[in-house]
């Protein structure tokens, strides 16, 4: 029984050294620095490896070429967007000296212009106000040209009906 007994524990031994190494390897592996002390984070992407600048915040794609790796920053909406501030700033203050150095306004500005509402109408002129108009009716005619034309299409519809009818039970 004795071998039995060592046997027992040496294989449990193997396993209990075989899990601490495979632990071991997998909590050196994740808590290994990327660079830099832990600077960075990479992730793998299809193109290559997407690295986190963990101080800046700054977002790169490193890629694979014929040199070797190259990173290139991802453009970051927040300082493009600051960027164009600016240049909106910028060019608002090269209009307003341009407004301020122009030339000056001429024409008599002491009274004010008299309100008007360009879209209102004006009173209808003698001529115009007798205008009215006016949609002429149908005349007896024009409606039985119309009835007419009506019951010749329904009687081809009912005909056209009733031969698909027939046609469909002469099949079956």
């Amino acid at each position: 029984m004795r071998p039995a007994k060592s046997f027992t524990t040496s294989w449990c031994a193997a396993a209990i050294v075989a899990v601490t190494t495979v632990s071991g390897t997998l909590v050196a592996a994740q808590s290994a620095p990327d660079g830099d002390n832990g600077r960075y984070s990479m992730t793998p992407i299809p193109e290559g490896v997407l690295r986190l600048d963990t101080r800046t915040g700054t977002v790169s794609t490193c890629t694979r070429n014929g040199a070797g790796w190259a990173c290139y920053a991802v453009p970051d909406e927040r300082s493009a967007l600051d960027a164009e501030i600016g240049r909106l700033r910028a060019e608002v203050e090269t209009l307003k000296g341009q407004v301020a150095a122009g030339p000056p306004v001429s024409g008599k500005i002491d009274e004010a212009l008299p309100k008007s509402d360009s879209l209102k109408k004006g009173e209808p002129k003698a001529a115009e106000g007798d205008r009215k108009l006016e949609i002429p009716l149908p005349s007896d005619q024009d409606l039985d040209r119309v009835m007419s034309f009506l019951e010749k299409a329904w009687r081809r519809l009912i005909d056209m009906a009733n031969r698909v009818q027939k046609d469909v039970s002469g099949r079956i």
